[in-house]
């Protein structure tokens, strides 16, 4: 047998060097990958208990509780004098924008479906920050709910700068024909046409300068083999940020959405089974789920026009890695 020439017995002792190199790695990551922390607080990891809980999902069940406040977050008045309607705004992301939104100055209306509790602990914690809060129950599939949010939101503070579409319907389907009709016109008459109903709403109460933020996912740009139709609106969500940022920028509003990975809210213990909720977010490269007050900056930084004057019609996700 012919001896091995320089070229390759080079490459082969660089192939045994990275053989032990992965050996020594599986026997570190025996125990699952380490959750990244990067952040002002250390943040639960996986495995969480094992939930499933009734839609619409309740903030104050879930365990661990998400974490909203944002305690390190100094407010510098980025949004002084201005006034936030918020779809979901009771829980999840939602209700950590409008605690961050309300340090930054600005009066907040809360609109949801029927968690009134939760709702009430929203509206508590904006009025800690000093400013007002108000409460509008409905659903937004529906136009005429969308226009009682809009209104109330503008007689209580008397205009509307930033609308925050943010509500969402998601419930998985491992089998594609097993996704109904019904499944179906529930995700999209909720996240399509929802954003849809409030931003017809609000636009014409708002000025030059005020702006769309719009919930997408990252579901909506790699998709989800078992969240077919829930990808499908978000995907559309990402679409129609682009088209109306460029039907409003004579009328001065800017249009921009954010699209969050997994993130730990009632959205996710009222969609999967108890074991998968146990791992939600372990498989992404931080090894986590993000928290909502982790995701809630990026929605002060798109509404305030100290920092996002010359951005419209982006798409921004915050996805843990990739």
């Amino acid at each position: 047998m012919p001896l091995a020439s320089p070229a390759t017995r080079k490459q082969r002792s660089i192939q045994q060097k990275v053989d032990r190199d992965d050996r020594a790695a599986e026997r570190k990551s025996s125990g699952g990958p380490k959750a990244m922390q990067a952040g002002a607080r250390r943040y639960p990891v996986p495995p969480f208990p094992k939930q499933h809980h009734p839609k619409p999902g309740m903030e104050h069940k879930i365990e661990p509780l998400p974490f909203y406040e944002a305690p390190f977050w100094k407010g510098s008045d980025k949004l002084k004098g201005m006034a936030a309607l918020i779809t979901g705004g009771d829980s999840g992301i939602g209700r950590a924008i409008a605690v961050l939104f309300a340090r930054e100055g600005a009066d907040v209306a809360i609109h949801y479906l029927s968690e009134h509790k939760d709702a009430e602990a929203t509206k508590t914690a904006v009025e800690a920050e000093g400013r007002r809060c108000v409460l509008v129950a409905g659903d937004v599939s529906k136009r005429v709910d969308c226009r009682k949010a809009v209104a109330a939101t503008v007689k209580a503070f008397g205009r509307l700068d930033v609308l925050v579409n943010n509500a969402a319907f998601q419930i998985h389907s491992a089998k594609f024909e097993d996704l109904t009709e019904a499944h179906f016109d529930t995700t999209l008459k909720t996240n399509l046409y929802g954003y849809f109903h409030m931003a017809q709403e609000a636009v014409p109460h708002m000025k030059p300068g005020s702006s769309i933020i719009n919930t997408g996912s990252v579901t909506g740009i790699d998709g989800s083999k078992e969240l077919v139709d829930y990808s499908m609106t978000k995907g559309g969500i990402h679409a129609f940020t682009r088209a109306l940022s460029g039907n409003l920028i004579e009328k001065g509003i800017r249009v921009n959405a954010v699209a969050p990975g997994p993130v730990w809210t009632p959205l996710n213990p009222s969609e999967k089974q108890a074991e998968d909720v146990s791992t939600f977010g372990a498989k992404t490269p931080m090894g986590r789920p993000a928290q909502p007050e982790e995701i809630a900056p990026a929605y002060v930084f798109l509404a305030s026009p100290q920092s996002a004057s010359y951005i419209t019609g982006e798409i921004l996700p915050i996805i843990g890695g990739y």
